[in-house]
């Protein structure tokens, strides 16, 4: 099995994204997949431009001669692609939207109707192709999520891919507080990497693993506490001349 991911945070592997996507990675690699890791800050992937070149005078391929090229023949190879993003005002980040657009020239210009709905069919037909979120997110209530898992089911839909499944980890900040203050939360890497490795042996992820990755590390009000104290504190020191 091969897999691409993509991490969008711009903490890059300090964040609390990486703190599950690695786990996850790693759970993969124990079970022989080859894993290559890309991070958006790393990438030079611009906007898409809406040309409509990679449909009409270049079929399948971008104009825009940028770091996207690294990842085409890479997307055409694996068998899953990872998508790591912290919440960013309700969905994944600018950079992860723009490496998302500009998967247009995997698609052909045509309508076609699949499951009752008008689609563009895959160039080149479709083929066996997952995809994963991953992500965190600063808010404590895992329905904070809601309207990304909206937006990465319909990528799937439209790409003619699979939806494989979310690891979602709310109130990810908890998390360096809680090894700050000692408490065990092993189980939510050890559930992330386990979900790993159910994908790579070809399973389904089980909805008990994914609740262990999301599940309460405190209760909201000491999370809210915790958390206005800190930015509160941060607003408290005097600027820099």
């Amino acid at each position: 099995m091969k897999v691409l991911a993509i991490n969008s945070s711009s903490k890059m592997d300090k964040g609390n994204t990486a703190m599950i996507l690695n786990p996850f990675l790693e759970g993969m690699k124990e079970e022989g997949a080859e894993v290559e890791l890309f991070y958006t800050k790393k990438l030079n992937i611009n906007p898409c431009m809406e040309e409509l070149n990679c449909w009409l005078k270049t079929p399948g391929k971008c104009y825009q001669n940028d770091d996207m090229n690294i990842l085409y023949p890479k997307i055409d190879e694996v068998d899953v692609i990872v998508f790591a993003s912290p919440v960013y005002v309700d969905g994944v980040t600018g950079p992860m939207k723009n490496l998302i657009d500009r998967m247009l020239p995997r698609v052909e210009p045509y309508f076609e109707i699949r499951d009752g709905h008008c689609r563009h069919p895959v160039r080149g037909g479709p083929k066996a192709l997952k995809f994963v979120l991953v992500s965190n997110c600063g808010f404590w209530e895992k329905d904070n999520f809601d309207p990304m898992l909206v937006h990465m089911k319909a990528f799937c839909k439209n790409a003619s891919t699979e939806f494989a499944g979310a690891l979602l980890r709310p109130h990810g900040e908890a998390m360096a507080i809680m090894l700050g203050m000692g408490k065990p939360i092993a189980d939510i890497f050890e559930a992330a990497k386990e979900a790993g490795r159910q994908l790579a042996k070809g399973q389904p992820m089980s909805q008990e693993t994914l609740d262990t990755v999301s599940r309460e590390l405190m209760p909201r009000d000491m999370y809210m506490q915790i958390i206005n104290q800190y930015f509160k504190e941060c607003l408290e020191v005097p600027a820099k001349p």
